[in-house]
Order: structure tokens, then sequence, then C-alpha cells
């Protein structure tokens, strides 16, 4: 699979290694690089995963009312992207966030206080290149 990843831009690949890490402000930081620079079809895909890190950053500190807010962005800039993108099994990424998100939908406090479940934060694993765009 090593090959394979020759194919994507190496700011995609650093991104996706603090991700998998849940460092996800350097995942942030890094994909809005690419983001910055970008214009090509995946702009809003990029925009998509760079809201993903922080709704997910702002969950683990506690911030859930910021967290759900960003959650629901996310989910719009993604939505138009095919099932498998970027080598990302898109369909499947957005099950494990939602699950992951599930108790943060479910509240209707104002604050609330909701603990993270680490078992539930999604992990990108890129499939196989393909005809993917």
């Amino acid at each position: 699979m090593a090959s394979d990843n020759e194919n994507y831009d190496p700011l995609y690949l650093a991104g996706i290694e603090h991700f998998n890490v849940c460092d996800f402000f350097e995942a942030h930081e890094t994909w809005e690089e690419l983001w910055t620079e970008y214009r090509g079809p995946g702009r809003k895909f990029y925009q998509g995963l760079i809201q993903v890190a922080v709704a997910l950053h702002h969950f683990g500190n506690g911030n859930i009312r910021g967290a759900r807010k960003v959650y629901l962005t996310s989910l719009n800039y993604l939505a138009d992207y095919p099932s498998l993108y970027m080598g990302l099994d898109l369909d499947t990424f957005r099950d494990q966030y939602k699950e992951c998100f599930a108790d943060v939908l479910a509240s209707e406090e104002e604050y609330p206080q909701i603990e993270i479940v680490p078992d539930l934060i999604p992990e990108i694993h890129l499939q196989p290149a393909e005809a993917d765009a």
C-alpha cells in the first residue's frame, strides 16, 4: 500500500497520520495548509476533513456545543462526494463519525457534559488507489 500512498499529496497523508493518533489540532493545521493552496475538485472534501478534526478537537476538550455545531457543518462539506474518494471509504467513515457523536447529537442540554469514547473515534485507513479521483 505504500506505493498507493504516493498518489496522494504528502500533506493529506500527514494530516491522516495526525488524525489517527488523535492529534486533531495538528490534523486540522496540516489539512488547512493543503486546503489553502488547493483549487481542485477535492477542495470541499479537504474542508470537510478539517471540520471533522475541529469537531473532534472540541469534543475531546469538552466544548460540546462547539463540537455539535462543527460536526453538522462538516457533514455538509462531505455530502456531495462519492462513497470512495481520495482513498477514503466515506460511507464507513461517516457512519463511525456519527456513532462517535451519537450522545452529543442526542443531548438536549444547553451545556452537556459528555466524554468522548476513545473506542468510537473514527480512523482513516485509505483503500488501495483506483479511479476514485
